[in-house]
């Protein structure tokens, strides 16, 4: 896989933010698919089977976790990498995404938009 032809899905509920991601991973050269809920993030997933997963953790009626409980049980997605994107710093959160799989957990407030292309690209090249 070329990493300018990977496709990235973006979970995230924060419209602003959704769109800013999604133009600053498309200039980047990745195909892009969104969503703002966890199960409509399920949907896609299992639809487009994205190389990339950015997960936010907090989102509405079901939180990133439920997302990574549901995906664990999805044979055909379940081992796409994931990497949970969000300003929930609880220490609890982190350490059970991580349990459940999630390649890293970023604080967006730690990370220009520009930062996070970068992370994505190595952390792409690293898992090709």
């Amino acid at each position: 896989m070329k990493l300018d032809m990977a496709n990235i899905l973006i979970i995230e509920d924060e419209k602003i933010l959704a769109e800013m991601y999604q133009d600053k991973l498309s200039q980047a050269g990745f195909g892009i698919f969104s969503a703002s809920t966890a199960k409509e993030g399920l949907e896609l997933a299992k639809k487009e089977k994205p190389d990339l997963i950015l997960l936010d953790i907090l989102l509405p009626k079901e939180s990133g976790i439920n997302f990574l409980n549901w995906l664990k049980n999805e044979a055909k997605i379940s081992s796409i990498p994931i990497i949970a994107f969000s300003n929930y710093d609880d220490p609890k959160t982190k350490k059970e995404a991580l349990e459940l799989g999630v390649k890293d957990y970023i604080i967006k407030a730690n990370y220009t938009p520009e930062e996070l292309v970068q992370k994505i690209k190595e952390y792409l090249k690293e898992n090709k």
